[in-house]
């Protein structure tokens, strides 16, 4: 029998609301039905079943904690691989999902000065344990959940857990002490929706897409596919999250001159596939959505794959 914990998110908790989401009240306001079906499904499949409404970050760490593995000699934190607690994600936003998989980074990653020996290579934190996603808004098409291809009813994501099959995803971390699961979009848009141009560098590995010299329309960092495209153009070829790599793009435009013909100006995408990218804006704040979430930075932010570290329960 397993103990399932169906974590939901209090309205202001966590990236959800209240932390620069850009207005998703509406979203935080979704009758919770989902979550007593989901709970009884569980419970019908003989799960012993707790819910709980988490409205800060300790109180989404109180439930993490039971994923906690035995006591190392090293002193760290580290999941149980063998654990009997399921977890299932009540989430209204991606940004809800991406405050529970944050704090379950920093549980379990490790200080740079302790690494362990134990730690997959090319990786900064352990195998983290498998989440389900219940979406609280079944007719959404364009959330993580759809894009995975994951189960969206209550009694199929009662079924996934159940069932336990898992599917190991890459997600991103950075510097800003965050981490990303779906992709990043940076550059703003006026009232119409065209995008403001700005400037800055941005490398992945060891390439160049612009050195801040020119003006650049859109920069997109894709884990996933959510922001494979902005204001009608296509800027990342595919969202894998699964292929150990990021995949970043720019749109730049392009005076092009020709003979007795008038001047126009295009739009170039260069796309390039990495283990790591930083952006660094050369005028004032640059702003961006990551994972719904908006903010700003006048200071370089890096990004880096963490392949597999993270893992959901596939119908």
């Amino acid at each position: 029998m397993y103990d399932v914990v169906l974590l939901s998110l209090a309205e202001g908790s966590g990236d959800s609301c209240g932390s620069g989401c850009g207005g998703c009240n509406a979203a935080c306001a979704t009758p919770r039905t989902p979550v007593l079906a989901c709970a009884d499904a569980l419970r019908e499949a003989g799960a012993r079943v707790e819910t709980v409404l988490a409205g800060s970050d300790q109180e989404i760490d109180a439930v993490l904690a039971r994923f906690d593995g035995p006591a190392r000699p090293d002193g760290l934190t580290w999941p149980d691989p063998a654990g009997n607690v399921r977890l299932v994600v009540a989430t209204a936003t991606d940004g809800q999902l991406r405050a529970v998989m944050r704090r379950l980074v920093r549980r379990y990653a490790p200080p740079p000065s302790k690494r362990p020996d134990d730690l997959p290579a090319g990786r900064t934190v352990p195998d983290l344990p498998p989440v389900a996603i219940l979406p609280l808004d079944p007719g959404n098409t364009e959330d993580l959940a759809a894009q995975l291809g994951l189960p969206r009813t209550p009694a199929a994501v009662a079924a996934a857990v159940m069932n336990g099959t898992i599917r190991r995803l890459d997600l991103l971390r950075n510097d800003g002490g965050s981490i990303t699961l779906d992709g990043a979009l940076l550059g703003g848009s006026d009232d119409n929706g065209r995008a403001v141009p700005w400037r800055g560098r941005v490398e992945v590995d060891d390439a160049v897409l612009t050195d801040g010299a020119e003006p650049v329309l859109a920069c997109a960092i894709g884990n996933g596919a959510g922001y494979a495209e902005f204001d009608g153009l296509r800027l990342l070829a595919d969202g894998d999250p699964t292929d150990g790599r990021v995949e970043v793009a720019v749109a730049v435009p392009v005076v092009v001159k020709k003979l007795f013909k008038p001047t126009r100006v295009r739009v170039e995408v260069r796309r390039v596939r990495g283990r790591a990218v930083s952006v660094l804006p050369r005028e004032g704040d640059l702003q961006f959505l990551d994972d719904g979430v908006a903010g700003s930075t006048s200071r370089k932010r890096s990004w880096w794959t963490e392949p597999g570290a993270w893992a959901v329960y596939a119908g």
